[in-house]
């Protein structure tokens, strides 16, 4: 049996920097859905810099993943939640 339970929440990852008011606009707003995350301080740790922007193929923070669903920064995930696709994703539906 998987480790991982059917229905389980995705982990909520942010690449951020500590000088970011994206950033924590992006947190803000996660906090008032009653989500939790795990951040990541590419200001702090280049190697993470090199990974998100691998995945990403962006220099900008934050970048939001939901699972290993890329979601973009904060433009792109506010743009998902008036479309109404971002809080199925926190669930663990897909797009």
């Amino acid at each position: 049996m998987s480790s991982k339970a059917a229905g389980a929440m995705p982990e909520i990852t942010i690449y951020s920097t500590a000088v970011c008011p994206y950033c924590v606009a992006a947190k803000n707003f996660l906090k008032s859905k009653g989500q939790s995350w795990t951040e990541v301080r590419i200001d702090l740790d280049p190697v993470a810099r090199e990974k998100m922007m691998a995945a990403t193929r962006r220099t900008s923070v934050p970048q939001i993943f939901i699972g290993d669903l890329h979601i973009g920064g904060y433009d792109d995930m506010m743009a998902m939640h008036r479309a109404g696709k971002l809080e199925p994703l926190f669930t663990g539906a897909r797009p």
